[in-house]
């Protein structure tokens, strides 16, 4: 049968009466949604043509073999709850109003080569698909790379809920630190801060070097516009001082919106010192030499 069930009958007028009560059986579950008052439906499973006309006649929308992930957004987006059965405590089958969600318009338009179920004005706004267009795969892949990036930055924002200077400055600023802090230190430890401080300076330096311009003038500039924030107590504004890639310059990246999360950044200068630490721990080689004697003789 078409629900799963096994019969054993010996009549085959029984066995058609089994198939129209399993029909009925569908229609009567239809009605319920229909009754309810659902006008779009959406199921991960298939729906059978017989059981389509009945939405059709009612001028409702019916939607099959969504993905589960697809549906749970959908679900979130709407207000409506995701139902997998229809019976209840009593053993009957029944349906309620309140688990079906809202929106203003759920409509089918035609995108690029597809069609798409676009379902607008929903319950809750937070819920936004986002369609990137472009000339071919790969530039496509690379738009939802950097648009994942975008959308991750402005995520770990919210979160840390502080930002700080971007382009350069913060590794700039750190720099010039650590160079002063070095030469208070009388111990082997200065070389290390000292090579820590140097390191930091690469991020500048490839930012400059990637937008064509003049890296060693650029990041000699930064170096001494955060020498004077350190040293001098008026001059505390310069700290915010990064690049500016666009015309080779240098400005205050606070006042020009380039900003960073703080969480991001101090994640980053973590992870990396902990790699360069882990790569520094490993000074022994173990290599194994190709034994010639299995080369095919005995």
């Amino acid at each position: 049968m078409q629900l799963g069930v096994q019969v054993l009958v010996n009549d085959p007028r029984e066995l058609e009466k089994i198939h129209e009560r399993e029909a009925d059986m569908t229609k009567e579950r239809i009605e319920k949604l229909l009754k309810a008052g659902a006008n779009v439906v959406l199921t991960t499973k298939g729906i059978d043509d017989m059981a389509l006309k009945y939405f059709v006649e009612a001028g409702a929308i019916a939607v099959r073999h969504v993905r589960k992930e697809d549906m749970r957004h959908v679900a979130k987006a709407t207000g409506a709850t995701m139902v997998s059965t229809f019976a209840d405590m009593e053993g009957e089958e029944t349906y309620d109003s309140s688990l079906l969600g809202y929106a203003d318009e759920v409509v089918e338009e035609h995108i690029a080569d597809d069609d798409v179920i676009m379902i607008k004005g929903t319950k809750t706004t937070s819920a936004v698909s986002l369609i990137l267009r472009g000339a071919n795969d790969y530039m496509l892949d690379e738009m939802e790379r950097a648009l994942h990036d975008a959308l991750s930055i402005v995520k770990r924002t919210l979160e840390s809920n502080t930002v700080v200077a971007g382009g350069g400055a913060v590794e700039s600023a750190l720099s010039v630190y650590l160079e002063y802090l070095a030469t208070t230190l009388g111990s082997r430890e200065q070389l290390a801060i000292a090579e820590f401080a140097e390191s930091l300076l690469i991020i500048p330096k490839v930012l400059a070097v990637n937008a064509a311009k003049d890296a060693t003038e650029l990041v000699a500039k930064l170096q001494a516009y955060h020498h004077t924030a350190q040293t001098k107590a008026d001059k505390k504004h310069y700290s915010s001082m990064g690049l500016d890639l666009s015309n080779g310059t240098i400005r205050n990246n606070l006042e020009a919106g380039v900003i960073e999360p703080a969480m991001s950044k101090v994640k980053i200068i973590q992870f990396a010192t902990e790699a360069a630490i882990t790569i520094l721990r490993i000074d022994d080689m173990i290599k194994l030499v190709k034994d010639e004697s299995q080369n095919g003789e005995e």
